[in-house]
């Protein structure tokens, strides 16, 4: 006999565990893309090898996220657990970000040397891959399914609180120096993981239960890509075209400022479109919001009055952004939830991975066709979202 129990719908502990990893996150990646440029440098190489770097970080990323998802979910049948993937990748993250400023400033750039500082470069980054996905996925098990979004939106605004101060950060993190800089991500990255590990005690309570057997998740994986594809794309070119129509408004090509409030307005934004979803449901919030973002962002590039409709853009925006991870948990079966995850991350490292090399001349594109190209990718993303949409709710309709 069995004592019925009633779970907390949100178990914030948790979840805040859970921001506090992809706040970590969101911190290396800024230090990492503010000294690339200079580590390369300083090694012999030319700075212009970034961009190809993330170029191929980004495209084996593409491969790795659902790998290392899938695995993820492997792990959680035959243990019990995904914290294997998440303790591993955050661990080698860690010693492998410590390891890229010490390479460059104590070791003589020979030509063996300096064919390491690549490879380690780009090992980092597929590191990173091993346990966002897997940790990422624990949101099934910290929120029920209704009050997912809401619970997501604590994750998404920390890692976007950090992200907004990348336009102004580099002054003050360059001025720390490599070496404490890095040092203090990987510490920060190995306290927070640990925090989460602490307050994720074994007998986690969860709440989804896979009792279907069915088949691989072909279709769902597809519109997940699909709509990491169409997220990635669109926020690049919505960023294009806001950057310029920015500074034309304001007649200065320094803008820093303006895009940090954008990217602090977008964060906080993330908290009520949150609470909207668990009222409407993620999916309905999510088609709002891209048809708000596509009207918005088009309604600004024909007017140029960005002043009047960019809170409908933030708006809009936000309520994407934070909906896709509980798109995946909703869409897919637990069974395969961090593959699902994962799928998703990798559309949208592979969309920036082909970012530069659809849309080469991104930087000389008027702040109309930026916006007309903004409009078509977050159309993908209504599109995956209304068949998505019938999938969910042929599921629920099931016996």
């Amino acid at each position: 006999m069995s004592i019925a129990r009633s779970p907390a719908q949100v178990l914030w502990l948790q979840v805040l565990g859970l921001a506090a990893v992809q706040g970590s996150i969101s911190l290396a990646w800024l230090i990492y893309n503010l000294y690339l440029p200079q580590l390369l440098t300083q090694f012999g190489f030319s700075a212009s090898l970034a961009a190809g770097l993330l170029v191929i970080e980004n495209a084996l990323s593409a491969l790795l996220e659902p790998l290392m998802g899938g695995l993820s979910d492997k792990s959680q049948r035959w243990f019990g657990s995904r914290f294997p993937f998440i303790s591993v990748g955050v661990i080698l993250s860690a010693t492998l970000f410590i390891a890229l400023p010490c390479i460059v400033t104590f070791v003589q750039p020979t030509v063996i040397w300096r064919s390491l500082l690549p490879i380690t470069l780009v090992a980092w980054a597929l590191a990173m891959t091993i346990f966002r996905s897997p940790a990422m996925v624990l949101l099934g098990k910290y929120a029920t399914p209704p009050q997912l979004p809401l619970a997501v939106s604590v994750v998404t605004f920390v890692g976007g609180m950090i992200g907004a101060f990348r336009p102004i950060a580099n002054q003050y993190i360059l001025s720390l120096g490599a070496i404490f800089a890095f040092a203090v991500a990987s510490f920060v990255m190995l306290a927070t993981a640990g925090i989460l590990r602490w307050v994720n005690p074994p007998e986690t309570p969860n709440f989804q239960h896979d009792t279907t057997v069915g088949k691989f998740p072909y279709p769902e994986l597809g519109l997940m890509f699909a709509t990491g594809l169409g997220v990635a794309w669109g926020t690049r070119l919505m960023m294009n075209s806001l950057t310029q129509l920015l500074k034309a408004q304001f007649h200065t090509n320094n803008i820093d400022m303006l895009l940090v409030y954008i990217g602090l307005a977008i964060a906080l934004a993330t908290l009520p479109a949150g609470v909207l979803a668990t009222k409407i449901g993620n999916c309905q919030a999510m088609l709002l919001g891209v048809g708000t973002t596509i009207i918005s962002i088009l309604a600004i590039a024909f007017t140029g009055a960005i002043l009047p409709l960019i809170v409908l853009l933030v708006a809009g925006f936000s309520t994407i952004i934070n909906g896709a991870i509980p798109l995946a948990l909703g869409l897919i079966s637990p069974k395969w939830a961090g593959l699902g995850i994962g799928t998703y991350f990798g559309g949208f490292a592979l969309a920036m991975s082909l970012f530069g090399w659809l849309f080469p001349q991104v930087a000389k594109m008027t702040p109309v066709i930026s916006a007309l190209f903004c409009g078509l990718a977050f159309l993908l993303v209504g599109i995956c979202l209304i068949i998505a949409t019938v999938q969910i709710n042929a599921k629920a309709q099931t016996p």
